[in-house]
């Protein structure tokens, strides 16, 4: 048996012998997913074995410093402003993790914007039960308190147009399934997980839906053809979830985070093998058949995608910048001041801004649904050129200015 997690691989093979080959997005899908056996899904191999942190295969921002929970209630907090303090207000968390960001956004709230606090939903959007039972421990200090969270497995079960106030997410989008494609010959294949000799193995076939197609087809409107040779992703999952955002969201707005690129930068010649990773106790490597459902998988996000599918869905663009952008708009230099430089929270904190790590790596997308073109303080250092949208949708350069 290939090595991995003995009843997922099993399982996976079983799928695979009883229907044939299967698309990657179906093997990741399983890898992180599968109810019993996925990454995600079931409870840590071991006492004092965690699968996010410093001693887990991968950490977030979250682990870091609580300073991103902190600007993100005081982002949150200007749009309750320019809402009129609806009662409630609720904000929907998804992928929530180990409850970090959750409980660091709550706790801020609570301190700074008490008359917030008393009207503030938290909603965690989380299907894992291994997943659940972290927050439940790490969101303890509320629970006593009616009304005050709540946990759904699906965006769909919330009523179209029902939230009044923000959906946020950090490092959701980039553990979606993605479909990895590779040009051959002037052709698209897509690539197929097989079962062979107790192993897994990869196949190229035809595309498995006109999603995909439909996909580089708008690549390519925007001047973004792939040459032979060149492998990639496609998160048409991602394009899922921003409809059903747009969809729930009556008014307010979305704050995406993660680390990705514009669509120009993400399929470009730099990137020819794809931006597939998988990470295992802080090393990554490229190898996703290996420790199946032992280790995480992700692929870099196309924001350009996430802008266009939530415009044509209802959701207007408020702004594109990075996580040192962000912070710095939201008051990170003031908090540094007060810290003593060297110390340990001081160092921490300076982490989330390293412009060679996850200051510029990670990106926030903003947007927003029944207001008049708001002027957030996260967006107020924008550090690109041009608007994404316009770029996704191959206007001239010189048409547009620089943010």
């Amino acid at each position: 048996m290939h090595d991995g997690h003995p009843e997922l691989v099993r399982a996976i093979a079983d799928e695979i012998t009883r229907s044939g080959p299967i698309p990657f997005a179906r093997f990741m899908e399983l890898a992180l997913y599968h109810p019993q056996y996925g990454y995600y899904m079931r409870a840590s191999d071991g006492p004092g074995v965690e699968r996010i942190g410093w001693s887990g295969d991968y950490y977030t921002s979250a682990d870091v410093h609580p300073f991103l929970a902190r600007a993100l209630a005081r982002q949150v907090h200007q749009v309750d402003d320019l809402l009129g303090h609806p009662d409630p207000f609720t904000v929907v968390e998804m992928g929530p993790g180990k409850g970090l960001l959750a409980r660091d956004f709550l706790a801020a709230s609570q301190t700074a914007s008490p008359s917030f606090f008393t009207r503030l939903r938290y909603v965690l959007m989380e299907r894992s039960p291994a997943m659940r039972a972290s927050q439940y421990a790490q969101l303890a200090p509320w629970a006593g308190e009616p009304g005050r969270i709540a946990w759904l497995d699906s965006l769909d079960e919330l009523p179209a147009e029902s939230v009044i106030g923000a959906f946020m997410s950090n490092e959701l989008v980039d553990a979606l399934p993605v479909h990895r494609i590779t040009m051959e010959g002037g052709t698209v294949k897509e690539l197929y997980v097989d079962w062979q000799h107790a192993r897994f193995c990869e196949r190229r076939g035809p595309l498995s839906t006109p999603a995909l197609t439909h996909y580089l087809d708008r690549l390519a409107t925007c001047g973004i053809t792939l040459p032979d040779g060149y492998t990639t992703e496609i998160n048409l999952a991602a394009l899922t979830w921003m409809k059903q955002v747009a969809r729930a969201l009556g008014r307010g707005v979305v704050i995406t985070i993660d680390y990705g690129h514009t669509a120009q930068d993400l399929y470009g010649p730099e990137r020819r093998k794809g931006t597939l990773l998988c990470y295992h106790r802080q090393l990554t490597s490229e190898e996703p058949y290996r420790r199946v459902g032992e280790q995480d998988l992700t692929a870099h996000v196309d924001f350009s995608a996430l802008a266009t599918t939530g415009d044509e869905a209802g959701l207007q663009v408020t702004g594109f910048t990075n996580q040192m952008s962000f912070l710095i708009g939201l008051g990170v230099e003031q908090a540094l001041d007060s810290l003593e430089p060297g110390s340990r929270e001081f160092q921490a904190m300076v982490h989330l801004l390293r412009p060679e790590g996850m200051g510029r790596t990670f990106k926030v997308l903003i947007q927003h649904k029944g207001l008049e073109a708001p002027q957030l303080d996260g967006l107020r250092f924008k550090p690109f050129f041009g608007d994404i949208l316009s770029q996704a949708r191959g206007e001239r350069p010189e048409a547009i200015g620089k943010s």
